[in-house]
C-alpha cells in the first residue's frame, strides 16, 4: 500500500470545490462530471492515481445526493435497481482490482468509437428518452439489463469516461424509461458501484482524505441541486445534457492521446 501527504491549502480546495460542485451538478443530471473533476484534481498537483482515488471517494457522496432526491421523487424502481446495484458493485470492484493488474489504455479507441455512435444515434432519435413506456419487469429484460449493468460498471470501475452515459443509454433502451426515470435509476445504481471502487482505491491507499472528506460535502449538495433541477426540467434538459457530456468526454479522450 502507497500513502502519500498533502499540505491542505485554502485556495486549493476553493478551486476544487466549484469543480466539484459543477461536475456533480452535471452528473446529477447526465453523467459525465468526471471530466470535469479529474482533470481539476490532477491541475492541483495530485497524481493521476491519486487523483482517481480522491474523485471515487467524493462520487459516493455525489451518488448519495442524487440518488435521495431521486427516491423521494418517486423515480427510482426498486423492482429494477434491487438486482442492478449488487451487479453493479461486484462487477466494479472486479473492474478495480483488474486495472491494478493490466493496463487500460486499449479500452480509449473503442471507448470514443462507442460514444460518437451512440451521441448520433441520440441526436437523430429526437423523440429517445422523452417518453417512459416501462410497465413491469419480465425476466428477459431483467436479464439484459444485468448484463448491461454488470459490463458498463466493470467498465466505470476498470476505466470510467463515459461509463454513466452508457448507462444512461441503456436504461433507456432496455427498460423504456425516459431520461428522468433512467437517470434516477442509473445514480442509484452507481453509486453502489462507486461504493466498491472506493474500497478498492482505499485498500490500494490512493485516496488524500485531507481533500476528499470536505469535498464529498460539496460533491453531495451538487448532487441533490442537479437531481432536483432534471426533476424539474424534464427530458427537455437531461438530454441535451447528455450529448454535450458525450461530445465533451470524447473531445478530452481524443486530445489527451493525440494533443
Amino acid at each position: 500500500m502507497e500513502t502519500i501527504f498533502f499540505d491542505f491549502s485554502i485556495g486549493k480546495f476553493l478551486f476544487l470545490s466549484v469543480a466539484c460542485f459543477i461536475g456533480a451538478f452535471i452528473d446529477a443530471i447526465a453523467g459525465g462530471g468526471g471530466i470535469i473533476t479529474v482533470p481539476a484534481y490532477i491541475l492541483s498537483g495530485m497524481p493521476i492515481h491519486f487523483a482517481l482515488g480522491t474523485n471515487k471517494f467524493t462520487s459516493v457522496f455525489l451518488g448519495l445526493g442524487s440518488s435521495l432526491k431521486y427516491f423521494y421523487s418517486g423515480k427510482v424502481n426498486f423492482s429494477i435497481i434491487k438486482y442492478t446495484s449488487v451487479a453493479a458493485f461486484f462487477s466494479s470492484l472486479l473492474g478495480v482490482y483488474t486495472v491494478s493488474k493490466i493496463d487500460d489504455k486499449f479500452l480509449e479507441p473503442l471507448v470514443m468509437i462507442l460514444l460518437i455512435l451512440l451521441t448520433v444515434y441520440v441526436i437523430f432519435n429526437k423523440r429517445l428518452g422523452f417518453e417512459n413506456t416501462f410497465k413491469y419487469l419480465d425476466m428477459k429484460t431483467n436479464i439484459i439489463g444485468l448484463i448491461a449493468t454488470f459490463i458498463i460498471s466493470f467498465y466505470i470501475g476498470f476505466f470510467g469516461p463515459g461509463g454513466g452515459s452508457f448507462l444512461l443509454f441503456a436504461y433507456v433502451k432496455i427498460y423504456g424509461f425516459d431520461f428522468i426515470s433512467a437517470s434516477a435509476n442509473v445514480k442509484a445504481t452507481t453509486f453502489f458501484a462507486a461504493i466498491a471502487a472506493v474500497l478498492g482505491f482505499i485498500i490500494l491507499g490512493k485516496i488524500i482524505y485531507i481533500y476528499a472528506i470536505p469535498l464529498s460535502f460539496v460533491m453531495f449538495i451538487g448532487g441533490q441541486l442537479g437531481a432536483k433541477f432534471a426533476i424539474k426540467n424534464g427530458a427537455s434538459v437531461v438530454r441535451p445534457v447528455f450529448i454535450s457530456i458525450s461530445i465533451l468526454t470524447v473531445g478530452k479522450m481524443i486530445f489527451d492521446k493525440f494533443i
